[in-house]
């Protein structure tokens, strides 16, 4: 999971420094656990292009909400916000990795490490839910466009969903802390309880980052595509109507001016949040299958540094630098 998992986590029973780290066996009681260095060369270049596409698309971003003449908008209301979760992504993730990357072990208090870990987890979950508010928002303006706008419940909302990014992401700061990982040799690593540790926070993580946002994205977007083929035919059919002499009827009037409030723009817009969350599936996917299939097959391949380097890869390609 983009740093906070994929990266720099053991495996050990709780209480026992023997356990072992699903890339690297026996690490509790080997030497301290080498790595590519030729991957890791390839880790930080794609991490230091990741980190300046982000930071520089985004702070654009947020220039441009900013200077605009065009009258503040719901939708740029939630771009602002999408846009500055994604800097905590690259600040607070992205960067702390690079670094990491370069160093490989953690040079830090125990305090530090617990604090990255747990930023990591915030920026994650609200550049996630952030942009499912934001798909929610133009699913409701497809399906409702007579409802009233009200830009107090848009706030309230953004503020919630900050709030409960911090409040699920505290579990981390228990979860990893520096350890000892060899003779003198310390690192910010992650410990499990045996045997369900492991699985149940990848799966939590999972189900919570991945699975649910992707449901909910679904049927925001089935919805909006009923709308806007419902749309299109009823168009089509007041037009044939009004090409036959039977435009006049009050419901068919009726029909039509509803119909004509899914105006272009909005459709302009559902597909420009259509482009993010297609971003988004295809980059999360394939990390998430890696990470599943590592926990709970026993056969999975067991060869840490492609399974870390892998993850690492799609941890900043995870739709971040592509959403400005």
């Amino acid at each position: 999971m983009e740093g906070a998992l994929a990266a720099n986590w053991s495996i050990e029973a709780s209480g026992n420094a023997s356990g072992e780290h699903p890339g690297v066996p026996g690490n509790g009681t080997a030497g301290p656990p080498q790595r590519n260095e030729a991957l890791a060369r390839v880790e930080v270049a794609v991490l230091c292009l990741i980190l300046v596409l982000a930071l520089g698309g985004n702070a654009c971003v947020l220039l441009a909400l900013r200077t605009t003449r065009r009258q503040p908008s719901r939708l740029f209301f939630f771009m602002k916000h999408l846009s500055i979760a994604d800097l905590v992504v690259a600040l607070f993730q992205v960067l702390p990795q690079l670094l990491w990357d370069i160093t490989f072990r953690f040079y830090g208090p125990d305090l530090l490490c617990r604090l990255v870990k747990y930023l990591q987890v915030v920026g994650m979950f609200a550049s996630t839910y952030l942009l499912l508010l934001m798909s929610l928002d133009r699913c409701l303006a497809i399906c409702q466009p007579l409802r009233a706008l009200r830009r107090r419940a848009d706030r309230l909302a953004v503020l919630g969903t900050w709030l409960g990014c911090l409040v699920v992401s505290v579990p981390q700061v228990h979860i990893f802390s520096l350890r000892e990982v060899a003779d003198g040799v310390f690192d910010c690593w992650a410990v499990f309880i045996q045997p369900w540790g492991p699985r149940a926070y990848v799966t939590w993580i999972t189900l919570a980052v991945y699975i649910v946002p992707v449901i909910v994205l679904a049927a925001c977007y089935g919805l909006i595509s009923f709308k806007i083929w419902q749309n299109l035919r009823l168009k089509a059919a007041a037009a044939a109507g009004a090409a036959g002499g039977q435009a006049g009827e009050p419901a068919a009037l009726a029909r039509v001016s509803s119909v004509k409030l899914i105006s272009k723009a909005k459709i302009r817009t559902v597909k420009m949040t259509f482009i993010i969350v297609l971003a988004f599936v295809v980059c999360w996917t394939p990390f998430f299958f890696v990470q599943m299939w590592s926990v709970w097959d026993k056969d999975a391949p067991k060869e840490g540094s492609w399974a870390l380097g892998e993850g690492e890869w799609l941890e900043g390609a995870g739709g971040h630098p592509l959403h400005p």
